[in-house]
Order: C-alpha cells, then sequence, then structure tokens
C-alpha cells in the first residue's frame, strides 16, 4: 500500500510542477499543421512553371493542374461545410496556372477562417460531413491528411521536371 501511496504522491508532484501548457494544445496543434501543408502548397502551386500544369506523371492519372484543383475543391467543400455554409469553387473547370493558384488560394482563405476560429471545446463538436458526422477537430484532421497526400504526388510530379519540392529545399 506504501508503494501506491509513494507512487500517487510523486505522479501529483510531478503534475503540479509542469510548465503551464496552451489553452487549447489540440487545436493549436492542428492549426500548426494546417500551416505546414498550406505553406508547402502554396509554395508548390507557385513554383511549378506555367507550361507544366498538363503534366502527368503518367497518362492514366491527373495532371499537376488538376491535382490542385482537386486540393482546392476538396478543401471549399470540407471548410465551407464547417463554416455552415454549402460552397464550390469549381476549380476542377480551370486550368491554366493563374486560375488555378487563386483557386487554390480562395480555398486557403475559406478554411484559414474555419481554422483561426477552431479552439478545444469546438474541436470536439459534431458536425454533418460528407455521409456521416465527424468532429470538427476530425474533419481538419482528414483535410491536412489529403492535403499532405496530394502534396506527396505533387512531388513526384516536381521530381521528375526536375524541380525540387518546397519541402526539401535547403533552409535558409
Amino acid at each position: 500500500m506504501n508503494r501506491i501511496a509513494l507512487a500517487v504522491s510523486a505522479l501529483l508532484l510531478g503534475v503540479s510542477t509542469l510548465p503551464a501548457q496552451t489553452t487549447n494544445p489540440l487545436s493549436t496543434e492542428m492549426k500548426q499543421m494546417y500551416t505546414g501543408v498550406k505553406t508547402n502548397l502554396t509554395r508548390m502551386a507557385e513554383k511549378m512553371p506555367a507550361d507544366a500544369y498538363d503534366f502527368k506523371a503518367s497518362p492514366d492519372i491527373r495532371s499537376f493542374g488538376q491535382l490542385i484543383a482537386h486540393i482546392a475543391d476538396s478543401q471549399a467543400r470540407t471548410c465551407s461545410t464547417l463554416a455552415g455554409e454549402a460552397k464550390q469553387l469549381g476549380a476542377a473547370s480551370k486550368t491554366s496556372k493563374a486560375d488555378l493558384v487563386a483557386a487554390l488560394q480562395e480555398s486557403f482563405t475559406m478554411c484559414d477562417a474555419v481554422v483561426d476560429a477552431m479552439t478545444d471545446a469546438k474541436a470536439a463538436e459534431m458536425v454533418k460531413l460528407g455521409r456521416g458526422e465527424r468532429s470538427r477537430l476530425g474533419a481538419l484532421a482528414g483535410l491536412v491528411s489529403h492535403s499532405n497526400e496530394e502534396y506527396g504526388y505533387l512531388s513526384v510530379y516536381m521530381r521528375l521536371k526536375g524541380i525540387v519540392p518546397p519541402s526539401s529545399e535547403p533552409r535558409k
């Protein structure tokens, strides 16, 4: 019994000496992850030359531009739903670099508002998204995961064109 009392006392002492934590640790970390992929995708979309937006790594898959459009439309759909709206960008119908970069930026603007408003209390709220319900935090985690997945595909396209993806550039 003394061992248990000693272990509990040590645990309580350790907890009471922990440094103050962020008020919203879950949403703060989600915001950091979102900002990372936003930075990479924005820099990537800007870095790829306009004449390479129709490049396909293989004939049977989406072009670089079509992937940028897919990301923009997916983000807009998710973030507008989380904001209580139902907006579509229609980026899939765009083909020029300028139009696709603008659509991507518009989708990030929509998501910025949702991410900036996130708190840990809001993170636990359930929302109808697609065919079911997810927590707000889960929906944003899905968005970040999807965006990172697409960034990985796009990195291959850039490498095939002899361009270093933003996340692999030397740090300054």
